[in-house]
């Protein structure tokens, strides 16, 4: 191994002022120039049971009327089964527009049996990554658009008893995949004390379950710092949407209007909305990105490049020893392929056989009924054959012997008149 003089190291590790004006601290202002021209897109999930307020809170984050009376939630729409659903919309600020994704989830917690109802925001997500290495993997790399999933925002049911053990097991699924972020949806139904009772149980839950939620990078600048630490003493975050503008002390404000009073949406002392949408839109949606990029895709992206290179198995289990190929790897999964479509098709000529030999044997079993049952027919009609034979015969000899007296009366009928005629002649001769 060739050494490097100690000059030459110490002449690249030197750093040098300038003293003139160059122009490359006009660097951050092309980079300025050219992320605005091109736009900036951010996809944000919201997760969570029918009527907690989602799309409200989404109208009142980004002040635009993604969902309306014309086009109301998702879960207005949807309500049988649990889909994934996305609405997009362009919102422009200040010269800079910025393409919004909203993936909702309708039907999410609304079922009687809960079973893997996760697992639609499962497959959406890595639906989205797969897009999302496919576009890398092409030859023109141009341009590829951003349809990760960011940011889930997390809503909990103002229940006060803690998690549910469906919302225990989505983010547990699911803290690997994206950015989590609690809220307590319809905050104004609870009291102070018992919002900030519920917060502390909640957060005790999430750790003892070891579930990872969205972690706050560590700012060097002091304000940065405060608020950061501020955020991560209200998580999760209690909110309140409202799109109503009430009038309160000549004030006009977005808020829920109440008989003992208003719920303000963008006071502090009434719920964490300003929070939510500060950290959100203003100081960490950069980061959300950045994270989703290099932790999150990059998780995806090794589990899917070891699966091909390493058939499947870890590569750090290997030392970083291909096992195989992909040629014979794909070559394996073919050979695979093919052995079990020849014993599905194994299996499904045995059931057809089998099929054909409970045919035969019920129609076997129907032709020996239908012949006992014509032998007992036949059977039957001989018997009253013969009873009707046996029948004839007393009737023919009963008639019979009812003409013969019928005769022997005739005769003696005839007899006696014949006597009587010779009686009478025999009284006139005398």
């Amino acid at each position: 191994m060739i050494e490097r003089p100690e000059s030459v190291a110490a002449a690249i590790a030197q750093q040098r002022n300038v003293d003139g004006y160059v122009g490359f601290a006009n660097l951050p202002n092309q980079v300025y120039r050219k992320s605005v021209k091109r736009g900036f897109e951010f996809t944000l999930m919201v997760v969570g049971e029918s009527g907690l307020g989602k799309s409200t809170l989404i109208n009142s984050l980004f002040l635009t009327e993604l969902y309306s009376k014309e086009y109301p939630g998702p879960s207005l729409r949807i309500k049988k089964t649990v889909q994934v659903e996305q609405s997009k919309v362009l919102v422009k600020e200040g010269g800079v527009q910025l393409t919004l994704t909203i993936v909702d989830t309708p039907g999410f917690g609304d079922a009687v049996d809960n079973s893997n109802c996760w697992q639609p925001v499962i497959n959406h997500i890595d639906s989205k990554f797969e897009d999302f290495l496919n576009a890398e993997s092409r030859v023109n790399r141009r341009q590829i658009p951003d349809t990760r999933v960011h940011c889930c925002l997390y809503f909990i049911a103002p229940s006060g008893h803690g998690l549910k053990p469906l919302d225990i097991e989505f983010m547990k699924r699911l803290h690997d995949k994206v950015n989590i972020i609690p809220l307590i949806a319809k905050a104004d139904t609870l009291t102070p004390e018992e919002c900030q009772s519920f917060k502390k149980q909640i957060m005790k839950e999430i750790q003892e379950h070891k579930i990872r939620i969205y972690e706050f990078p560590e700012m060097d600048d002091d304000e940065d710092s405060k608020l950061t630490r501020r955020i991560k003493e209200r998580m999760p975050l209690a909110v309140v949407g409202s799109n109503a503008v009430i009038e309160v002390n000549g004030k006009k404000v977005r808020g829920r209007q109440y008989p003992w009073g208003v719920a303000e949406v963008e006071n502090g002392d009434h719920c964490d909305f300003t929070i939510l949408r500060n950290m959100l839109i203003r100081t960490h949606m950069q980061d959300l990105k950045d994270v989703t990029n290099n932790v999150h895709y990059e998780n995806y992206r090794s589990k899917k490049l070891a699966a091909v290179t390493c058939n499947g198995v870890d590569a750090t289990k290997t030392k970083g020893q291909l096992t195989k190929s992909p040629l014979a790897q794909m070559e394996e999964e073919r050979r695979e392929h093919v052995a079990k479509m020849k014993k599905m098709e194994t299996e499904m000529e045995q059931v057809f056989e089998m099929k054909v030999k409970e045919k035969k044997q019920k129609l076997r079993d129907s032709e020996a009924e239908l012949e006992r049952r014509h032998e007992q027919m036949k059977k039957n009609l001989e018997a009253q054959y013969k009873e009707l034979e046996e029948k004839r015969r007393q009737f023919e000899e009963e008639r019979m012997s009812w003409e013969a007296q019928q005769r022997l009366l005739e005769q003696q009928k005839l007899d006696a008149s014949k006597t009587m005629e010779k009686n009478k002649k025999k009284g006139k001769i005398f």
